[in-house]
């Protein structure tokens, strides 16, 4: 598939076909991909939970999902609550279905060791030399990577996030070290058909109005 056309193609998605397993092959080629993603001094610092069995995957559910959990698809925390739930529930029977559930997750120590030796020039591990906290940006494109790779695959796959009131069940349900913080989770699957987002009402926002040339404005 033309990389043009998996950009095009790549969406939020919801609702996945039950019976029809991600192949072993290709659950291995979105995790080659996704450690092909750029990292900040080659740190690497990412980790990846990767969840397949029917048991693990329920586990997931319980320990992310809030008391009466309405899924806002996409989202910060996307399975937390808001007013809306019978759209909420329909999007978690949607995404529990799916058969592939990863866990993307970033180690801020990876990070700051790494610019603490001596070819880096630093020598401490200070946070507040750092910009922005390149150990979510570089999870981040990570699952990017995944997103792009299940839609040139023919699945499809959402990214949503993990309350962070569940952080906590979810570290103890699969032993996850406090040193990684998960950045969300990623559901991935053959799509079965579901109901768009009513954010893509919104439109996309024109180049005119995000970029600037030369200077701002």
């Amino acid at each position: 598939m033309e990389f043009s056309t998996v950009v095009r193609r790549r969406r939020m998605v919801r609702n996945y076909d039950p019976d029809r397993p991600v192949p072993p092959e290709l659950v291995d080629r979105l995790l080659e991909h996704a450690v092909r993603a750029p990292s900040a001094g080659f740190a690497q610092g990412w980790a990846f939970l990767v969840l397949t069995e029917p048991a693990d995957r329920e586990l997931f559910w319980a320990a992310t999902t809030p008391p009466r959990a309405e899924v806002s698809g996409g989202g910060p925390s996307a399975t937390g609550n808001d007013k809306r739930g019978p759209v909420r529930n329909r999007w978690l029977t949607g995404m529990r279905r799916a058969p592939l559930i990863v866990v993307p997750l970033a180690n801020r120590s990876a990070y700051l060791d790494r610019y603490a030796e001596p070819d880096k020039g630093w020598t401490d591990r200070d946070e507040s030399r750092w910009p922005v906290p390149y150990w979510y940006v570089d999870t981040g494109f990570a699952a990017l990577l995944m997103l792009l790779t299940a839609v040139d695959s023919g699945l499809g796959a959402c990214f949503f996030g993990i309350p962070p009131e569940r952080t906590g069940s979810f570290r103890e349900a699969f032993g996850v070290p406090d040193t990684f913080t998960p950045i969300g989770a990623l559901s991935i699957g053959y799509p079965a058909p579901d109901h768009r987002s009513s954010s893509l009402r919104r439109g996309r926002r024109p180049l005119a109005q995000v970029v600037h040339r030369g200077r701002w404005g």
